[in-house]
């Protein structure tokens, strides 16, 4: 995901990607904790698309 798809989103969109991306985190991290998850880059990837959605936010304010 690239900064500049999100521009173009609204508000209401950016805060419900966040919180899938935030579920999907937590999900990733259990996954991690019980040893299911072979990929661990993953859980950095979903970090920075979490901070590129929050950064949008911040910038419409």
């Amino acid at each position: 995901m690239k900064y500049t798809e999100l521009k173009d989103k609204t508000a209401e969109e950016l805060n419900a990607m966040l919180r899938e991306k935030k579920v999907l985190l937590f999900t990733l991290k259990q996954k991690l904790k019980t040893m299911q998850l072979t990929n661990t880059n993953e859980l950095s990837v979903v970090r920075k698309d979490i901070a590129k959605i929050s950064t949008a936010i911040s910038a419409m304010k």
